[in-house]
């Protein structure tokens, strides 16, 4: 198994030399990631070069827009999609929210959907209130001790009149990784499309989207080392089913019927650094090896990923299983478990000891995270929340020992 390089990977991102940064180690990916250097540049390069109206005739606005373009070319083989698969927009809280107005030139009165409360509530809030436009919502509920989805109470949900489902890849506060081809595949049996939150997983490693089988798949940029916007994979069958939202003479153009306002074009252009990054990741650590498809260079660099975040929240986890005042909020094994874990402990509240956490260099979250709905079927108070601390590929060994050594001493303190 070829090793990440950390000390490559960390020249990737400016931050980790910014002198205001010195010292401190961020654990709060899952809030927002550090941007890298493919992206930042590109940035730089449009707003210096590029900071017209693009795709005009003139030769800076056609070269605008083919920066533009590019992005969606760049992302594709990452998730192996085509590139007219994917859709920008502002936000994924945003995204579903023109989704779940498009959809109902699909649904009609009556129809049903299907939403879990362990979502995100931009993937819930919104499908819930299509109930005010005639269509029935039921809810595929956790199972209150573990805060897991569990098959057995989705099954019965589905009728004859079921359309839509839409649950999340991963868990914002338990870190779990939900089954999703599994679920994805009961739900085709039951000739029901899927929506999945790809959020909360996408920063670990773009996944294989096809592999997965969903219809829609939706993460966020800014969460994947990236500009402030949201992605949406409508695979294409599911896109005609879908009512244009811009405007009416744009209907017919296919990066604009989903999205209601302009883009952002700076940040669409640099938008192809996210792709840049893990192209570079993949020539740095297996660039000398054989010519591969682009699936099998995206499966090894998800790979990659993976291996160098295990390592980083094994000993984390164990430290956390170890200590009587700290409970972990959901599976406590680093089996299909993201590098995201959420606790309690005993008496602190989770603002106080992140702020004392704070003061100590290590920057990590605190509150409900927009995941009421599963704290409070979990007994757990959203207003005080869960304590997190979200790892990426780009966290060092040493900053996990130091999390672990000050959150001890502040605890015996």
């Amino acid at each position: 198994m070829t090793t990440l390089d950390i000390n490559f990977v960390r020249q990737q991102f400016p931050a980790f030399n910014e002198p205001s940064l010195k010292d401190k180690a961020f654990f709060e990916n899952a809030g927002g990631s550090y941007m890298c250097q493919q992206v930042l540049g590109r940035f730089d390069n449009y707003f210096r070069q590029l900071k017209v109206q693009p795709f005009y005739s003139n030769p800076v606005s056609s070269k605008a827009g083919e920066w533009m373009d590019e992005s969606y070319g760049s992302l594709a083989p990452w998730l192996n999609v085509e590139n007219d698969e994917i859709y920008f927009g502002p936000s994924t809280s945003q995204n579903t929210y023109v989704l779940a107005n498009a959809v109902m030139g699909w649904l009609q009165p009556g129809d049903e959907i299907i939403v879990t409360n362990q979502d995100h509530e931009a993937n819930s809030g919104v499908w819930r209130r299509l109930s005010e436009r005639g269509i029935v919502v039921r809810e595929w509920q956790v199972n209150p001790a573990s805060g897991m989805l569990e098959f057995d109470s989705l099954i019965p949900l589905f009728s004859s009149k079921t359309k839509l489902l839409t649950f999340p890849h991963c868990s914002n506060i338990l870190g779990y990784i939900n089954p999703v081809s599994d679920i994805c595949g009961i739900a085709r049996s039951h000739g029901v499309r899927t929506v999945v939150d790809g959020v909360s997983y996408a920063g670990h490693g773009l996944p294989d989207v096809i592999a997965l089988g969903a219809d829609i798949y939706l993460f966020s940029l800014y969460k994947v080392y990236g500009p402030h916007l949201g992605v949406m994979v409508i695979q294409k069958e599911m896109a005609g089913l879908l009512s244009n939202q811009g405007h009416y003479f744009n209907a017919d153009i296919r990066e604009k019927r989903l999205y209601p306002a302009g883009p952002d074009h700076a940040q669409v252009a640099s938008a192809k650094g996210v792709g840049d990054y893990f192209e570079n990741l993949y020539q740095f650590h297996f660039g000398d090896q054989e010519p591969v498809s682009s699936e099998l260079k995206a499966e090894k660099v998800r790979a990659l990923l993976n291996h160098a975040e295990v390592a980083l929240i094994s000993p984390l986890m164990d430290y956390f299983c170890s200590h009587p005042a700290i409970h972990i909020v959901g599976p406590d094994s680093t089996e299909n478990h993201a590098a995201t874990i959420s606790v309690t402990v005993d008496n602190f509240t989770p603002s106080e000891l992140a702020q004392q956490l704070g003061d100590e260099g290590i920057l990590c979250g605190a509150g409900n995270f927009y995941s009421c709905r599963l704290l409070q079927a979990m007994n757990i108070d959203p207003v005080q929340g869960v304590l997190r601390f979200s790892i990426v590929h780009n966290t060092t060994l040493e900053e996990v020992n130091r999390l672990i050594a000050t959150l001890d001493r502040l605890l015996k303190a």
